[in-house]
């Protein structure tokens, strides 16, 4: 008996060991089972992967043009305004018009956009175009974005709409870490123009991909775009406290705790381009783990703690990094920092999508894309402003990540509702779309 039980513990080690591998590997169903999907991942991978080679090449030529992190931060928070109205607007485009049309001239815009960042970095070294191309590439971003969220419970059928948000997120991270590697290996070996050449050509791509996927119009019951439209998502969000919660503890995470505007001047002093790069791509490092070990998440229920816990865990991270005494120290802690954003990012995109009636989907990605892409922008001049003000970085990097555990804890106490939420008891997620726009996961 003795033996036997002996032999059976090895065993069961192993069965448990083999669980937590399926556990831990990426579901790729809706690859398989969707051409429609894979076509759309297969785009985004293409185009995300060049902008981001673009979010490491332009504030690094801010910086070089200018010597200056105000500068750098102010070139972010231009983006502010244009990517606000942009997500507005495409939000209630990606209800009212045909998604693949939207995206494929966003796209568009973003390949001129880059075209025209190569050419003013091989003759122009104009400040001025850097800030009006940026204006034009966030809102291109804007207006595509909600339309890309909103199109895939259309093209993945309810029960791998799991396994596509890991595949989602996958796609991000994978290429917030490659992109910012290889921008920064390609700015220093071959220049910027070359950088913003590649982006150029990802951009190409990613319009290949996209012209292959089929027309999507609006059902006949779509409304046209409108500022009813947007205040009827508005109302939407005010009735929902701990939807609301999860936008406003995001957008305090990225004012205070966001210091990408003083990367630059941080890789200036550890190591130059190929260290900013390594600084861009460690938070997506820590977010690409996360991602593919996240099989865990499904057993958690209180979301709202989850969020709330894990954005603290950002704000510390942060604060370490100002606090880091060399480049592998900070790598280290911006890992941390994005394997807790990450977190946030799962649950946060859970009780979206557990909660939210589709027939504002368009319009809700649009307020969500708001919550978790402006206060970066708003960030950067935050913490470039700080540091131009004490003439520290570090000083400015220690205080946003201190002053992001404060919003955490103001957020929380304003809106109650965020913290106690449960999964098990979800709010009734509105009735159902009827006609073509329709999908699986609209119809009980």
């Amino acid at each position: 008996m003795s033996t036997g039980a002996g032999q059976e513990r090895p065993a069961r080690r192993r069965s448990r060991l083999a669980r937590a591998a399926r556990r831990a590997r990426p579901d790729l169903s809706p690859l398989r089972r969707a051409p429609e999907f894979r076509r759309l991942y297969a785009g985004q991978a293409a185009s995300f992967a060049g902008s981001m080679i673009t979010y490491v090449a332009l504030p690094y030529q801010a910086y070089q043009l200018t010597g200056s992190s105000l500068v750098v931060g102010l070139l972010s928070v231009t983006e502010l305004v244009p990517l606000v109205i942009a997500a507005l607007l495409g939000g209630a485009l990606a209800d009212a018009a045909d998604r693949r049309r939207l995206i494929l001239g966003a796209e568009a815009g973003g390949l001129a956009v880059a075209a025209g960042l190569a050419a003013n970095a091989a003759a122009w070294h104009q400040v001025w175009l850097l800030f009006a191309l940026a204006v034009v590439s966030a809102f291109g971003f804007g207006l595509q974005r909600p339309s890309l969220e909103a199109l895939v419970p259309q093209l993945v059928a309810r029960d791998d709409l799991a396994a596509a948000a890991s595949l989602s997120g996958l796609l991000g991270n994978g290429a917030q870490v490659l992109g910012p590697l290889l921008g920064g290996t390609l700015i220093a070996a071959a220049g910027l123009p070359a950088a913003y050449l590649v982006d150029a050509a990802s951009c190409l791509a990613g319009l290949v991909m996209f012209a292959r996927l089929r027309s999507f119009p609006p059902g006949p019951e779509a409304d046209r775009p409108s500022l009813g439209g947007v205040a009827e998502g508005l109302r939407y969000v005010r009735s929902r406290p701990e939807i609301l919660g999860t936008y406003l503890i995001d957008i305090a995470a990225m004012f205070f705790g966001a210091p990408y505007a003083l990367f630059p001047a941080v890789a200036a002093r550890i190591g130059g381009a190929a260290a900013l790069g390594l600084l861009y791509a460690a938070p997506g490092a820590g977010a690409l783990l996360v991602s593919a070990t996240g099989g865990w998440a499904g057993h958690v229920h209180r979301h709202g703690r989850a969020i709330a816990l894990a954005v603290c865990g950002w704000g510390l991270a942060i604060a370490a990094f100002g606090l880091a005494p060399g480049l592998w120290w900070a790598v280290a802690a911006l890992a941390a920092a994005g394997a807790a954003d990450m977190i946030s990012g799962v649950f946060r995109m859970t009780m979206w999508n557990q909660t939210i009636p589709s027939r504002l989907r368009g319009r809700l990605a649009g307020l969500e894309m708001i919550s978790y892409t402006t206060g970066e922008p708003a960030g950067g001049l935050e913490s470039g402003l700080v540091a131009s003000l004490t003439g520290s970085v570090r000083i400015a990097i220690v205080s946003g990540g201190v002053a992001c555990l404060v919003g955490v804890v103001t957020v929380t106490l304003a809106l109650p509702a965020l913290w106690r939420y449960d999964a098990r008891v979800v709010p009734a997620p509105g009735p159902p779309l009827t006609g073509p726009l329709a999908t699986a996961s609209d119809v009980p």
